[in-house]
């Protein structure tokens, strides 16, 4: 499989001097495409760090990272967004949706921002999968907190990215429509190949990923593949 995405020594601090934290230690990732990935530590390990910076949400203090063996913090701020909006989906604990904006408004906004029409067939899919088909009219501040996330995975997966980070996507949800959530998001990947990258405190949830990274206090310990994967090669 082909490396989509590949991050070479990239290290994170914040603060200075004596206050100085250290909050990725000098890691490298190779990640290929069309593979599950979970990252799973203790909370502060720097797995939001590491994400975040997967996705070009957040700089490096040094190292750099390859998107497609483009070098993303090389680009230009109004370059680096696109590339964001066309080649990633995000899942965030915070849902990001705009409370000015209908659920489906929220859900094509990575698509009209593009000045693209939506796939059709794809969103309806994803809408009645993920049970919202009755709450596309509403603004955000009339949904459940487990709705709101619902309509934040919708939105991730509405424009088929080649790559789709979630951090705790499940976090907000009852047990049901977690297993829905996770079905639907590892459904997407298989048909439209595209590569996960999904922060979870869930063991039960890392199981059912490729791959699986283990970091602790700001460092990667391991990268392990699945038994799932073995299988399949």
């Amino acid at each position: 499989m082909a490396i989509i995405l590949r991050a070479v020594e990239i290290e994170k601090k914040y603060g200075k001097g004596e206050l100085q934290v250290n909050a990725l230690k000098p890691s490298n990732l190779e990640l290929e495409e069309g593979v599950f990935y979970a990252i799973i530590g203790k909370s502060g390990s720097g797995k939001s760090t590491l994400l975040h910076m997967l996705g070009a949400l957040d700089k490096p203090s040094s190292g750099k990272i390859y998107l497609e063996g483009e070098s993303v913090f090389d680009l230009k701020d109004s370059e680096l967004a696109v590339l964001r909006r066309r080649r990633i989906g995000f899942v965030f604990q915070s849902f990001n949706l705009l409370q000015e904006h209908t659920v489906l408004e929220n859900i094509l906004m990575p698509i009209h921002l593009d000045n693209k029409d939506p796939d059709k067939e794809h969103l309806d899919k994803v809408i009645t999968s993920l049970g919202i088909e009755d709450k596309l009219s509403f603004y955000p501040d009339e949904l459940s907190g487990g709705e709101r996330q619902r309509v934040a995975v919708a939105r991730a997966l509405v424009s088929q990215p080649a790559i789709v980070l979630a951090d705790e996507p499940t976090g907000n949800l009852d047990e049901n429509t977690g297993r829905e959530v996770m079905r639907l998001i590892k459904e997407s990947a298989k048909k439209f190949g595209q590569t996960i990258i999904l922060v979870t405190h869930d063991l039960d949830i890392a199981r059912e990923a490729d791959v699986v990274i283990t970091i602790a206090d700001g460092k990667i310990l391991s990268i392990e593949e699945t038994k799932g994967l073995a299988d399949n090669k």
